[in-house]
């Protein structure tokens, strides 16, 4: 299976973030820029919580709170769970599906970020992965 460092190589390792007064508004004008579901915050360099759709589904619409108005520090989840590069793209499935959460933070070796995956990315990698042993077994079965 392919190493964090190299999946995130060839995602890239740009991260999409805003700061804890930042909008509500604001962060999810930056999120449909880019077609993504979540954000990292980030305070002075450093993870400080994530802020995704289900934060806005769960926390400002459903609540009738205006995004113009609401820092994403009010909304955003604040207990960050992440990984380090030297975590396989099997550790990070399990702390997604232990956890029940959908996109995680990955740092490098200094603690500086390095990268943000979503299931998307790790379910992508899983079934390119799969789909070189299937090719290889035919392989070995009809030579």
């Amino acid at each position: 299976m392919k190493s964090l460092k190299r999946l995130l190589d060839e995602k890239g390792h740009g991260v999409f973030s805003v700061a804890p007064e930042d909008t509500v508004f604001q962060a999810l004008n930056l999120m449909a820029r880019h077609d993504i579901g979540a954000l990292l915050v980030q305070e002075g360099g450093r993870p400080v919580g994530v802020f995704s759709e289900r934060d806005y589904a769960r926390k400002v619409a459903l609540h009738g709170k205006a995004s113009r108005d609401t820092p994403i520090r009010e909304v955003m989840s604040d207990k960050v769970i992440y990984v380090t590069l030297a975590q396989s793209v099997e550790d990070c499935m399990a702390v997604m599906t232990n956890r029940r959460i959908r996109h995680l933070p990955v740092l490098g070796e200094g603690g500086e970020v390095a990268g943000f995956l979503s299931i998307g990315d790790l379910v992508k990698e899983t079934i390119s992965e799969q789909q070189f042993i299937i090719e290889q077994l035919e392989h070995y079965i009809t030579h």
